[in-house]
C-alpha cells in the first residue's frame, strides 16, 4: 500500500513538473505578481496590521514565483524567514533582506540565503507559513518535492504544540479534487493553498 501511494504521488509530481516546464516567462511573471498581492493581503489579515514574521520559501525555475511575495512582505515591514536544507532532512531558517546573498543548496536543487541559521524554535514563532507543493487536493493532502523536509518540519511544530496558519503555494490547476492524493503516515495536511487566483481554505473549513 505504501509503495502504491508513493507511486501515485510520483506520477502526480512528474505530470505537474512537466506542465510547469511549459509555462512562459510572461505567465510566470503574472503568477508571481498575483501570488504577491493575495499572499500579502492574507499576511496582513493574519498579523492584524502589526509587524510579524513569516516563513516563506524561494521558488526557483518554474515553481510558483515567490520572490515578489517575499519582497512585498518585507516592504510591508514584516520579517521573512527563508529555509536552508540541512542533513537528515531538517530545515534551518535565515532572516531575509533585499541584499541577502543566495547560494546553491548542498542538499536540494534550490537557492538558499546565506546568514545566521535559526532552528525550528524560531520558525515556530512565525505568524504564518508559506510552504511549497507540486499539488494539493481539496482534502488538504499535499504532494511536495519529494524530499520530506517540510513534513518533518511540520511534525516538529506539531510535537511542540505549535498550530501556525499555513498555506501551500501552487498554481490554480494544481488544486485537485478531493481524494486524488493519498495520505501517507508521515504526511501533514495543509489547511489552505495560495494560488494566483487567491487564497483558498481546504478540508473541513472549505
Amino acid at each position: 500500500m505504501a509503495q502504491q501511494q508513493a507511486t501515485v504521488k510520483d506520477d502526480i509530481r512528474t505530470a505537474h513538473r512537466r506542465r510547469r516546464a511549459a509555462l512562459t516567462p510572461a505567465e510566470l511573471e503574472a503568477a508571481g505578481a498575483a501570488l504577491a498581492m493575495h499572499g500579502a493581503a492574507w499576511a496582513e489579515s493574519m498579523s492584524g496590521g502589526r509587524q510579524a514574521t513569516f516563513c516563506v520559501y524561494l521558488g526557483t525555475g518554474v515553481e510558483p514565483p515567490t520572490l515578489p511575495l517575499i519582497a512585498a512582505l518585507h516592504g510591508n515591514g514584516h520579517k521573512v524567514l527563508l529555509p536552508v536544507c540541512e542533513p537528515g532532512r531538517e530545515l534551518s531558517w535565515v532572516f531575509w533582506s533585499p541584499d541577502s546573498p543566495l547560494e546553491r543548496s548542498r542538499f536540494a536543487p534550490i537557492m538558499e540565503p546565506a546568514g545566521t541559521r535559526h532552528g525550528p524554535d524560531v520558525a515556530g514563532e512565525a505568524t504564518a507559513l508559506f510552504i511549497p507543493a507540486t499539488a494539493v487536493d481539496l482534502d488538504g493532502n499535499r504532494v511536495g518535492q519529494g524530499g520530506g523536509y517540510y513534513d518533518k518540519f511540520l511534525g516538529h511544530l506539531a510535537t511542540a504544540g505549535k498550530e501556525i496558519p499555513l498555506a501551500a503555494v501552487i498554481y490554480d490547476d494544481e488544486l485537485l479534487p478531493a481524494g486524488r492524493i493519498p495520505a501517507e503516515e508521515f504526511d501533514r495536511p495543509v489547511p489552505a493553498v495560495l494560488v494566483p487566483s487567491g487564497l483558498r481554505p481546504l478540508g473541513k473549513i472549505a
